[in-house]
């Protein structure tokens, strides 16, 4: 396991604008290497921190000093401070319930793919990584990347990096591929990438394979629509007064919450246009780039 499993993006807005109270709950519904959840915890905070990746809940563990428990299926650790969860956000209002973290002060969200899971090769989420078109966050999961791309027909897969990737050359690439894997099965990261590179010119500041390999980990892991089932959830277990916080990393996750927190009666947008990452916070970690935060606060 990794010494640092990821670094989170936005942190001193995130933490600052959930203005932590002591011995209050808040739920980090996307624990990753524990980056909110300890800043949390160091300003007195209780937290249940959930991820859908054991990776992630085996490393936070071991960083809190917590020993995990194994029952019926279930992996988890607690102690006063600090309860984790491997569990997916999209089951986040039973998940407080079990813990008993209702009535939250806050809940934050950080989307997307961690720094480790980009970095290890053996997941498949990234091109600049060899390994197998894996893809998913949870390994519970029974579809691979591999699978849709050996799977689905052209006109799906057309569709798929339309939608999910906002790729322009959609069918281009979606006809090299199905081309490709009639004389042998795409199954590796390198094999993809070198793939598209063959039909996509390099652009100089975007991968040609970013938004294709973008949109299998959409698909893969069903991030919209979890992401859409867990925000009315989160709202549903605030307290008045309590602040839910999201941060994307990618146009239709920013839509979704930018449209869920418009139409919520019960929520006050604290974040009229979202806050990005400072000039100094893209140059010391580049994946920040294109993170964009959005706050509220329950009103009712």
């Amino acid at each position: 396991m990794v010494s640092k499993f990821h670094t989170p993006v936005l942190l001193k807005e995130t933490i600052e604008f959930l203005k932590v109270k002591k011995g209050k709950k808040y739920i980090d519904a996307t624990l990753g290497g524990g980056g909110h959840t300890e800043k949390i915890i160091e300003a007195g905070g209780k937290v249940l921190g959930i991820d859908c990746d054991l990776d992630a809940i085996e490393f936070c563990s071991k960083k809190f000093g917590l020993e995990l428990r194994r029952e019926e299926g279930a992996v988890f650790a607690q102690d006063k401070r600090l309860t984790l969860i491997w569990q997916n956000f999209s089951n986040l209002k039973k998940i407080a319930t079990q813990f008993d973290f209702i009535n939250a002060a806050g809940i934050v969200f950080d989307l997307g793919a961690s720094s480790y899971q980009l970095e290890e090769g053996e997941r498949g989420f990234s091109f600049n990584k060899s390994g197998p078109l894996d893809m998913r966050m949870d390994r519970r999961l029974k579809v691979k990347a591999a699978d849709l791309i050996n799977s689905l027909s052209r006109r799906q897969l057309e569709d798929l990096f339309k939608k999910f990737g906002q790729e322009k050359h959609y069918r281009a690439i979606a006809r090299a591929m199905v081309d490709s894997r009639m004389t042998k099965r795409i199954q590796t990261t390198d094999e993809l990438a070198n793939l598209i590179e063959s039909v996509v010119t390099r652009s100089k500041n975007l991968h040609p394979a970013t938004r294709v390999f973008m949109a299998l980990r959409i698909v893969v892991n069903s991030e919209l629509e979890n992401l859409k089932q867990a925000l009315p959830q989160a709202v549903d277990l605030l307290s008045t007064g309590g602040r839910i916080a999201v941060i994307s990393f990618q146009s239709l996750e920013d839509k979704t919450v930018k449209l869920f927190f418009k139409e919520q009666r019960f929520l006050s947008r604290l974040t009229k246009k979202p806050l990005v990452p400072s000039e100094t916070e893209v140059r010391e970690n580049p994946r920040s780039r294109s993170a964009k935060l959005r706050i509220a606060e329950k009103i009712h």
